[in-house]
Parts: structure tokens; C-alpha cells; sequence
């Protein structure tokens, strides 16, 4: 989603929205060991062994037509085929930003900090560079207006001890979560590069997550963006501002004719504007690479 409000007056209003990380909360990690069983839609492809990237720089014109830099990896799960635009930045580990709500919502799941999807979550009362972040949310509502406050009280309730735990488990980027509990995605130091947003969200699409079924189907129920013409697409924005120039995320999946095509696109957001290119930039790729149906 794009906001008309300048970079400046965003970075220092969530600077202002910090708040101190709470004391660790005890209490052991409670996970199911996944199945591998169905999912919703049909039988879970299987994963082949993953085989050299294929390189398709000619692709890198779609990104000089939008203005921006940037990658795209795709992953396809049954033939193990990963494709790339800019090898050297898809296996750049970069902040993830919202695009880690998908394993903190699963991580929030799992520890029991929040119920289920419906229980409502307070942001804390702070003053926030978006409007729609000023108000209690539950998790549902939460991963659609990417509601930084509501996954930062999440993120105190797990606490450190937990959320390092979980991202080890996860094999998430390069498992950093630093010293500030409701921070690290944001700033630092937890990084992930595209290549591996697809490989992590191949598992989850799957169940072969370490966690519960039921709640990484949950998780895959709040990632839903569409279902129509015989494709079902899941998918979470991410805009890193802690870094110069910032980070725009969309990742996500593609259910189609029962294959499973996972997918991981960032690019430089030099102005506002650019993380409104995200995802229609996304679509071009994906229907170039015959995973959605061109229009």
C-alpha cells in the first residue's frame, strides 16, 4: 500500500513508536511436528531437489520500465527449479520488515501468546504514522493493515528468549534477532535474502514447517489475497525504512494446477512512490514466467 506521507516525518514517527521491550516470558516452546497432509485445495506437491538457479536477466527490463532496482526469485516446488533476475541481489540477505509477519504470526500461534486469528490485540495507545495503526486489531486484521504496533506488542508477549528460539527453528535468514525485541526486522539484525523468502515459504505452503498444521494453515488462511480462474495467490508487502535507500518487499505463493510456485520480490524505494510498484511489478514477472495468467 502506498501512504502520500514524506520519508522523513515516517521514520520519525516510528522512531517515536517504540516502545521498551518487557522482561522475557518464561515458558516452553510448544510445537506439533507437521504432517506433510493435505492441504486445503489438494494434495501438497512434493519438493524436487533443488538444481542450479536459472538466471533471466532479460526480465531486469521490467524493473527499467517501473523506475527501480531490484530482484525476483521464483520458486518452482515440484520440479525444484529456482529462477532469478539478479543472482548476486537474490542471495542478498536484506531487513525483512512486515514480511516477517507471516513467521511471526505463526510464532504468535504457536507460543500462545494470542489465542487464534480473532483475538484483539492492542497497538499501545502511541501516536502512529498511519492512521489505520491507531486502534486495536486481531491478527486477521492485523497482516492486512501490516500493523507494525500490534506485531510489536506480539513480539514483547513472546519475548527474546522465545523469538530467537523460534527464527533458529523457522532456519529463518541469517537468525538474528539482536538485543531490541520489537525491533529486530526492522532495523536489524535479522536479514533475509529473496532466494530464501522462497524456500521458507515453500515449507510453509507445504505444512513442513516445525510447527502445528493447523497453524500454519491458519497462517496460510491470512496470506490469502485471491482465488480465481483455477489459481489461489497468498502473498505480504514489507517496506523497510531503517535502511538508505529502503527495502520493498512482496513475497508470497501461487497454487495453480497443482504445482506451487513461491516467489520473493524487492526492490529500492528511493520515494514514496515506489512501494506502490511492488506488487503490479510482481504480477508482470509472475505472468512472464507463466505462473499467473496474463491478463
Amino acid at each position: 500500500m502506498h501512504h502520500p506521507l514524506p520519508r522523513t516525518r515516517l521514520r520519525a514517527a516510528l522512531g517515536a513508536a517504540v516502545l521498551t521491550a518487557s522482561a522475557l516470558l518464561g515458558g516452553a516452546v510448544h510445537a506439533v511436528p507437521a504432517t506433510g497432509a493435505d492441504t486445503v485445495r489438494g494434495a501438497v506437491p512434493q519438493a524436487a531437489a533443488p538444481s542450479s538457479p536459472v538466471v533471466r536477466d532479460d526480465l531486469q527490463a521490467a524493473f527499467r520500465e517501473a523506475g527501480v532496482r531490484g530482484t525476483f526469485a521464483l520458486l518452482d516446488v515440484k520440479r525444484g527449479r529456482t529462477t532469478v533476475v539478479d543472482l548476486q541481489r537474490a542471495e542478498q540477505r536484506l531487513i525483512p520488515a512486515s514480511t516477517f509477519k507471516i513467521p511471526h504470526s505463526l510464532i504468535a500461534l504457536e507460543t500462545r501468546v494470542v489465542q487464534d486469528e480473532n483475538e484483539v490485540i492492542p497497538y499501545g495507545g502511541q501516536p502512529q504514522p498511519f492512521p489505520e495503526w491507531e486502534q486495536d486489531m486481531n491478527l486477521r486484521d492485523a497482516v492486512r493493515a501490516s500493523n507494525v504496533p500490534v506485531f510489536q506488542t506480539l513480539a514483547r508477549r513472546i519475548g527474546a528468549e522465545r523469538e530467537r528460539r523460534w527464527v533458529n527453528r523457522l532456519h529463518y535468514g541469517d537468525r538474528e534477532i539482536g538485543a531490541v525485541v520489537d525491533r529486530f526486522w526492522l532495523d536489524g539484525p535479522l536479514e533475509i535474502s529473496a532466494v530464501e523468502q522462497t524456500r521458507f515459504l515453500s515449507r510453509l505452503a507445504r505444512q513442513q514447517l516445525p510447527a502445528s498444521r493447523h497453524n500454519q494453515l491458519t497462517v496460510r488462511d491470512l496470506l490469502k489475497v485471491e482465488e480465481k480462474d483455477g489459481y489461489a495467490l497468498f502473498a505480504k508487502t514489507g517496506w523497510g525504512m531503517s535502511t538508505e535507500p529502503g527495502i520493498g518487499w512482496w513475497v508470497g505463493w501461487v497454487e495453480r494446477g497443482g504445482n506451487l510456485y513461491t516467489f520473493a520480490l524487492n526492490i529500492d524505494v528511493e520515494a514514496d512512490g515506489d512501494t506502490a510498484k511492488r506488487v503490479p511489478l510482481a504480477r508482470t514477472l509472475l505472468q512472464a514466467l507463466d505462473v499467473l495468467p496474463r491478463s
